[in-house]
């Protein structure tokens, strides 16, 4: 069982969403919080409440973490063991250096979790993967442990670009967008554009759309049915201002041609 939500989201109906979806068989939460691909960040009641429904019924909730930094706004970041204790010990944390750090394909990352987890996840890892070179090490440890300056500076450009973002999306004609809170994507609605003769094809889902917006615009997005929400696109905005600016320019140009 996966869980992400928008802002709007009550978290009263959260847990009761959970509940419906909820059987024997379940074992494990997945929880995403700030979320790929809408950029939602979860309310520390909310997140409490989705801990203490996992505890009640002794489910494991695997939180992954690895955009905790990259919030903005008024939004915060809470972890679901840290507001929910009774699930602690059945949490386990997922983060590493990709987002926060721009180290994006080094491929290091980590997983807190109870011992005897922590210790089975050792022994499985061991016999699937090699491990992660020394220079990838060295360079994760000074990401973590030096001056966190440029994390800084990162996160004023990215909520530079996510309100640019939202802004030059909100203005053509057919796209509705939720403003993000956090990581590095916009999730917006393509809903009403599609129907549409575009460049001279018919576009009835958005992942005609996204072949559409490649081919002719030569704009690449990651449609939403990739997530399971068809009608949506995913942008990221993890890019240059100018590049973001000439993406959404392209976009505009093509569905107003």
């Amino acid at each position: 069982m996966t869980l992400s939500t928008t802002k709007d989201t009550n978290f009263q109906t959260t847990v009761e969403q959970l509940e419906a979806h909820r059987t024997a068989r379940t074992k494990a939460l997945v929880f995403v919080s700030p979320s790929n691909p809408t950029g939602a960040v979860y309310p520390a009641d909310e997140i409490a409440a989705i801990g203490e429904w996992a505890a009640a019924h002794g489910i494991w909730v695997i939180t992954d973490e690895i955009y905790r930094q990259l919030v903005y706004g008024d939004a915060t970041f809470s972890s679901l063991p840290e507001v929910a204790p009774a699930a602690a010990e059945r949490t386990i944390i997922t983060d590493g250096v990709a987002k926060t750090y721009a180290m994006t394909g080094w491929r290091v990352g980590w997983a807190v979790a109870p011992l005897a987890i922590a210790k089975g996840m050792g022994k499985l890892q061991s016999q699937i993967t090699s491990n992660v070179c020394n220079v990838a090490q060295a360079a994760a440890l000074a990401a973590l442990t030096g001056p966190q300056d440029a994390v800084v500076d990162m996160r004023t450009a990215f909520d530079r670009r996510r309100r640019y973002a939202v802004d030059a999306l909100s203005a053509i004609d057919g796209i509705a967008v939720v403003e993000p809170e956090g990581a590095f994507y916009v999730f917006p609605s393509f809903e009403g554009v599609l129907g549409r003769d575009i460049a001279g094809r018919r576009v009835d889902t958005t992942l005609e759309l996204t072949e559409v917006l490649l081919e002719e615009a030569k704009v690449a997005v990651v449609p939403g049915e990739a997530f399971g929400s068809p009608g949506y696109v995913r942008l990221s905005y993890a890019l240059g201002d100018d590049d973001l600016a000439e993406g959404i320019a392209r976009i505009a140009e093509l569905l107003t041609r």
